[in-house]
Protein backbone atom coordinates (compact mmCIF):
# COMPACT_ATOMS: atom_id res chain seq x y z
CA UNK A 1 0.00 0.00 0.00
CA UNK A 2 1.51 3.43 -1.11
CA UNK A 3 2.35 5.53 1.90
CA UNK A 4 0.02 8.76 2.18
CA UNK A 5 1.56 12.24 2.20
CA UNK A 6 -0.60 15.67 2.90
CA UNK A 7 0.39 19.09 2.04
CA UNK A 8 -1.12 21.69 4.53
CA UNK A 9 -0.32 25.19 3.54
CA UNK A 10 -1.62 28.38 5.64
CA UNK A 11 0.18 31.04 2.63
CA UNK A 12 -1.37 32.82 -0.38
CA UNK A 13 -3.26 30.72 -3.14
CA UNK A 14 -1.03 29.86 -5.66
CA UNK A 15 1.78 32.23 -3.92
CA UNK A 16 4.77 31.27 -2.22
CA UNK A 17 4.02 28.55 0.42
CA UNK A 18 1.81 26.70 -2.49
CA UNK A 19 4.53 26.46 -4.79
CA UNK A 20 7.16 25.43 -2.68
CA UNK A 21 4.57 22.86 -1.13
CA UNK A 22 3.63 21.50 -3.93
CA UNK A 23 7.30 20.82 -5.32
CA UNK A 24 7.90 18.59 -2.07
CA UNK A 25 4.82 16.90 -2.87
CA UNK A 26 5.87 16.23 -6.45
CA UNK A 27 8.64 14.05 -5.40
CA UNK A 28 6.71 12.58 -3.19
CA UNK A 29 4.16 11.45 -5.84
CA UNK A 30 6.75 10.69 -8.41
CA UNK A 31 8.53 8.20 -5.48
CA UNK A 32 4.95 6.53 -5.35
CA UNK A 33 3.08 8.40 -2.32
CA UNK A 34 -0.68 9.05 -2.44
CA UNK A 35 -0.58 12.82 -2.07
CA UNK A 36 -3.49 15.42 -0.44
CA UNK A 37 -2.81 18.60 -0.21
CA UNK A 38 -4.60 21.63 1.44
CA UNK A 39 -4.98 25.35 1.36
CA UNK A 40 -5.99 26.45 4.92
CA UNK A 41 -7.75 29.73 3.15
CA UNK A 42 -10.14 27.64 1.49
CA UNK A 43 -11.64 25.88 5.23
CA UNK A 44 -14.31 27.23 7.67
CA UNK A 45 -11.50 26.98 11.13
CA UNK A 46 -12.71 28.97 14.39
CA UNK A 47 -10.64 29.89 17.20
CA UNK A 48 -9.95 27.61 20.05
CA UNK A 49 -11.95 28.85 22.93
CA UNK A 50 -10.06 27.54 25.56
CA UNK A 51 -12.71 25.82 27.28
CA UNK A 52 -10.50 22.99 28.17
CA UNK A 53 -13.31 20.37 28.01
CA UNK A 54 -10.80 18.46 25.67
CA UNK A 55 -8.05 18.37 28.68
CA UNK A 56 -10.49 17.69 31.29
CA UNK A 57 -11.94 14.59 29.40
CA UNK A 58 -8.11 13.05 28.79
CA UNK A 59 -7.55 13.69 32.27
CA UNK A 60 -10.06 11.94 33.70
CA UNK A 61 -9.94 9.13 30.78
CA UNK A 62 -12.20 10.04 28.33
CA UNK A 63 -12.25 10.75 24.95
CA UNK A 64 -14.63 14.21 24.67
CA UNK A 65 -12.82 15.67 21.60
CA UNK A 66 -13.25 19.50 20.51
CA UNK A 67 -16.48 21.38 21.85
CA UNK A 68 -16.34 22.92 18.30
CA UNK A 69 -16.37 19.58 16.22
CA UNK A 70 -19.70 20.48 15.00
CA UNK A 71 -18.91 23.89 14.09
CA UNK A 72 -16.17 24.36 11.74
CA UNK A 73 -13.97 22.31 9.52
CA UNK A 74 -11.68 21.31 11.72
CA UNK A 75 -12.72 17.92 12.44
CA UNK A 76 -13.59 17.38 9.16
CA UNK A 77 -9.38 17.94 8.35
CA UNK A 78 -8.22 15.60 11.06
CA UNK A 79 -9.91 12.99 10.32
CA UNK A 80 -7.94 12.82 7.12
CA UNK A 81 -5.13 14.61 8.44
CA UNK A 82 -4.28 12.02 11.16
CA UNK A 83 -4.27 9.09 8.57
CA UNK A 84 -1.47 10.42 6.93
CA UNK A 85 1.66 8.97 6.83
CA UNK A 86 3.30 12.17 6.40
CA UNK A 87 2.90 15.82 6.48
CA UNK A 88 4.52 18.95 4.82
CA UNK A 89 3.53 22.21 6.87
CA UNK A 90 4.24 25.33 4.58
CA UNK A 91 3.48 28.94 6.16
CA UNK A 92 4.00 32.57 5.98
CA UNK A 93 5.70 34.31 8.46
CA UNK A 94 3.94 37.72 10.39
CA UNK A 95 6.26 39.79 12.67
CA UNK A 96 8.72 36.72 13.11
CA UNK A 97 6.41 33.85 13.72
CA UNK A 98 3.73 31.84 11.66
CA UNK A 99 0.81 33.06 10.42
CA UNK A 100 -2.36 33.60 12.80
CA UNK A 101 -3.77 31.19 10.30
CA UNK A 102 -1.66 28.45 10.64
CA UNK A 103 -1.35 29.20 14.65
CA UNK A 104 -5.21 29.03 14.60
CA UNK A 105 -5.56 25.96 13.15
CA UNK A 106 -2.40 24.55 14.93
CA UNK A 107 -3.69 25.35 18.46
CA UNK A 108 -6.98 23.18 17.80
CA UNK A 109 -4.77 20.12 18.07
CA UNK A 110 -4.69 19.68 21.44
CA UNK A 111 -8.34 17.68 21.32
CA UNK A 112 -6.94 15.52 19.29
CA UNK A 113 -3.52 14.86 21.27
CA UNK A 114 -2.49 11.67 20.33
CA UNK A 115 0.10 11.25 24.02
CA UNK A 116 -2.94 11.66 25.78
CA UNK A 117 -5.41 9.55 23.78
CA UNK A 118 -2.66 6.73 23.79
CA UNK A 119 -2.11 7.39 27.12
CA UNK A 120 -5.85 6.65 28.13
CA UNK A 121 -6.13 3.89 25.66
CA UNK A 122 -8.89 5.85 23.09
CA UNK A 123 -6.66 5.47 20.40
CA UNK A 124 -3.13 3.26 18.92
CA UNK A 125 0.02 4.57 18.73
CA UNK A 126 0.82 5.67 15.35
CA UNK A 127 4.35 6.62 13.82
CA UNK A 128 4.31 10.00 11.69
CA UNK A 129 6.63 12.05 10.50
CA UNK A 130 6.62 15.45 9.01
CA UNK A 131 8.54 18.61 7.57
CA UNK A 132 8.33 22.28 7.92
CA UNK A 133 8.43 25.04 5.04
CA UNK A 134 8.73 28.62 6.27
CA UNK A 135 8.45 31.55 4.07
CA UNK A 136 9.00 35.56 4.54
CA UNK A 137 9.89 38.81 3.05
CA UNK A 138 13.61 38.96 4.52
CA UNK A 139 15.85 37.54 6.42
CA UNK A 140 16.52 34.66 9.03
CA UNK A 141 16.73 37.26 11.86
CA UNK A 142 12.89 38.63 10.81
CA UNK A 143 12.02 34.81 10.79
CA UNK A 144 13.81 33.95 13.92
CA UNK A 145 10.76 31.83 15.78
CA UNK A 146 8.86 30.93 12.46
CA UNK A 147 9.95 27.29 12.26
CA UNK A 148 10.49 26.89 15.84
CA UNK A 149 6.82 27.71 16.46
CA UNK A 150 5.68 25.75 13.66
CA UNK A 151 7.90 22.79 15.24
CA UNK A 152 5.82 22.96 18.35
CA UNK A 153 2.41 22.85 16.98
CA UNK A 154 3.00 19.41 15.31
CA UNK A 155 4.07 18.02 18.82
CA UNK A 156 0.20 17.23 19.64
CA UNK A 157 -0.40 14.36 16.32
CA UNK A 158 3.46 13.02 17.33
CA UNK A 159 5.38 14.36 14.23
CA UNK A 160 8.38 13.69 13.87
CA UNK A 161 10.44 16.56 12.14
CA UNK A 162 13.05 15.03 9.82
CA UNK A 163 13.54 18.50 7.54
CA UNK A 164 12.96 22.22 7.97
CA UNK A 165 13.49 25.09 5.41
CA UNK A 166 13.39 28.91 5.38
CA UNK A 167 12.59 30.33 2.20
CA UNK A 168 13.88 34.16 3.19
CA UNK A 169 13.71 37.38 0.83
CA UNK A 170 10.64 36.27 -1.04
CA UNK A 171 8.00 39.16 -0.15
CA UNK A 172 6.53 39.24 -3.25
CA UNK A 173 3.64 37.11 -4.78
CA UNK A 174 5.36 33.88 -6.24
CA UNK A 175 8.61 35.77 -6.03
CA UNK A 176 10.04 32.13 -4.59
CA UNK A 177 9.89 30.82 -8.68
CA UNK A 178 13.58 33.47 -9.19
CA UNK A 179 14.96 31.13 -7.01
CA UNK A 180 15.67 27.81 -8.33
CA UNK A 181 17.96 26.64 -5.01
CA UNK A 182 15.00 27.49 -2.98
CA UNK A 183 12.69 24.90 -5.29
CA UNK A 184 15.25 22.75 -4.99
CA UNK A 185 15.29 23.12 -1.50
CA UNK A 186 11.80 22.24 -1.74
CA UNK A 187 12.21 19.39 -3.72
CA UNK A 188 15.26 17.93 -0.87
CA UNK A 189 12.18 18.11 1.41
CA UNK A 190 9.67 15.69 -0.45
CA UNK A 191 13.25 13.48 -0.66
CA UNK A 192 13.74 13.34 2.60
CA UNK A 193 9.90 12.69 3.53
CA UNK A 194 9.98 9.54 1.42
CA UNK A 195 13.55 8.07 2.35
CA UNK A 196 12.14 8.43 6.36
CA UNK A 197 8.67 7.22 5.52
CA UNK A 198 11.42 3.93 3.70
CA UNK A 199 13.16 3.44 6.92
CA UNK A 200 11.54 1.55 10.17
CA UNK A 201 10.28 3.90 12.54
CA UNK A 202 12.70 3.17 14.65
CA UNK A 203 15.90 3.85 12.99
CA UNK A 204 13.97 7.37 11.39
CA UNK A 205 16.12 10.10 12.11
CA UNK A 206 16.99 14.29 11.59
CA UNK A 207 17.71 14.42 7.82
CA UNK A 208 17.73 18.22 7.39
CA UNK A 209 21.32 20.15 7.58
CA UNK A 210 23.28 18.35 10.25
CA UNK A 211 24.43 21.01 12.17
CA UNK A 212 21.17 22.84 11.80
CA UNK A 213 19.77 24.51 15.06
CA UNK A 214 21.17 25.13 19.03
CA UNK A 215 19.35 21.66 19.83
CA UNK A 216 20.83 18.61 18.87
CA UNK A 217 17.67 16.85 19.49
CA UNK A 218 14.97 19.03 17.73
CA UNK A 219 17.38 21.17 15.91
CA UNK A 220 15.69 24.53 16.99
CA UNK A 221 17.01 28.21 17.39
CA UNK A 222 15.92 28.69 20.87
CA UNK A 223 17.14 28.08 24.38
CA UNK A 224 16.33 29.51 27.69
CA UNK A 225 17.26 29.69 30.82
CA UNK A 226 15.86 26.46 32.87
CA UNK A 227 13.30 27.18 35.44
CA UNK A 228 11.70 24.83 37.98
CA UNK A 229 9.16 22.72 36.35
CA UNK A 230 6.24 20.47 38.06
CA UNK A 231 7.74 18.44 40.73
CA UNK A 232 11.14 20.43 41.04
CA UNK A 233 12.92 18.88 37.61
CA UNK A 234 14.91 21.86 36.84
CA UNK A 235 18.04 22.06 33.95
CA UNK A 236 20.59 25.14 33.84
CA UNK A 237 19.64 25.75 30.49
CA UNK A 238 16.66 24.40 28.42
CA UNK A 239 15.56 23.95 24.34
CA UNK A 240 12.63 25.95 24.22
CA UNK A 241 10.91 24.14 21.77
CA UNK A 242 11.00 20.55 22.97
CA UNK A 243 12.36 20.89 26.49
CA UNK A 244 15.23 19.30 26.24
CA UNK A 245 17.23 19.62 29.50
CA UNK A 246 21.51 20.23 29.81
CA UNK A 247 23.77 23.26 29.91
CA UNK A 248 25.99 25.47 27.35
CA UNK A 249 29.41 24.02 27.07
CA UNK A 250 32.74 25.68 25.45
CA UNK A 251 34.15 23.53 23.38
CA UNK A 252 38.01 22.97 22.54
CA UNK A 253 37.66 25.44 19.77
CA UNK A 254 36.55 28.36 21.95
CA UNK A 255 32.96 28.39 20.14
CA UNK A 256 29.61 27.04 22.70
CA UNK A 257 27.20 24.11 22.28
CA UNK A 258 24.28 22.86 23.74
CA UNK A 259 24.85 19.32 25.89
CA UNK A 260 22.02 17.83 26.38
CA UNK A 261 21.77 16.34 30.01
CA UNK A 262 21.80 12.55 31.10
CA UNK A 263 18.17 12.64 32.15
CA UNK A 264 17.59 15.71 29.59
CA UNK A 265 14.83 14.33 27.44
CA UNK A 266 13.03 13.12 30.66
CA UNK A 267 10.05 15.19 29.53
CA UNK A 268 10.60 15.61 25.39
CA UNK A 269 7.97 16.89 24.38
CA UNK A 270 8.90 15.56 20.96
CA UNK A 271 7.70 12.23 22.69
CA UNK A 272 4.45 10.96 23.69
CA UNK A 273 6.00 9.60 27.52
CA UNK A 274 7.37 13.00 27.37
CA UNK A 275 4.73 14.56 26.57
CA UNK A 276 2.44 11.83 28.84
CA UNK A 277 4.27 13.55 31.47
CA UNK A 278 2.38 16.39 31.01
CA UNK A 279 -1.19 15.07 31.28
CA UNK A 280 -0.68 13.93 34.08
CA UNK A 281 0.76 17.52 35.22
CA UNK A 282 -2.42 18.64 33.78
CA UNK A 283 -4.90 16.64 35.76
CA UNK A 284 -2.82 17.83 39.00
CA UNK A 285 -3.19 20.79 38.70
CA UNK A 286 -6.16 21.36 36.86
CA UNK A 287 -8.00 18.14 38.40
CA UNK A 288 -7.00 19.91 42.02
CA UNK A 289 -9.00 22.68 41.19
CA UNK A 290 -12.04 21.07 40.18
CA UNK A 291 -12.27 18.65 42.76
CA UNK A 292 -11.53 20.99 45.55
CA UNK A 293 -14.95 22.47 46.78
CA UNK A 294 -13.20 24.88 48.49
CA UNK A 295 -11.16 26.28 46.03
CA UNK A 296 -14.12 26.69 43.49
CA UNK A 297 -16.19 28.62 46.30
CA UNK A 298 -12.89 30.90 47.07
CA UNK A 299 -12.90 31.70 43.37
CA UNK A 300 -16.85 32.07 42.67
CA UNK A 301 -16.55 34.82 46.11
CA UNK A 302 -13.89 36.68 44.54
CA UNK A 303 -14.71 36.80 40.77
CA UNK A 304 -17.84 38.79 40.96
CA UNK A 305 -15.54 42.05 42.05
CA UNK A 306 -13.78 41.40 38.58
CA UNK A 307 -17.04 41.18 36.43
CA UNK A 308 -18.43 44.03 37.54
CA UNK A 309 -15.05 46.35 37.10
CA UNK A 310 -15.90 48.36 33.91
CA UNK A 311 -13.57 50.87 31.74
CA UNK A 312 -14.23 52.50 28.59
CA UNK A 313 -13.71 49.88 25.32
CA UNK A 314 -12.95 51.34 21.91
Amino acid sequence: MAFKVMGVSAGRKDSNCDILLKEALLVCQEQGAEVTMINLKDYNLLDCTGCTACTMGMSMGKHTGCSLDQKDDKKKIMKVLLEQDAVIFAAPTFALMPSSEYLKFMHRNLAYETAFLTKIGAISHRDRVGALIAVGGSSRSWQSMTLECMQASTFSNSFKIVDMFTATMVPAPAQVLLHEEKLARAREIGANIMKSLNTPAAERKWLGEPDAGWCPNCHSNCLCLGEPQWRGLQYPIECAVCGAGGDLVKTEDGKWKFVIAANGLERDRTSEEGRGVHCDEIADTQGGFFMDPKKREEVASKIQKYKDIKFKGV
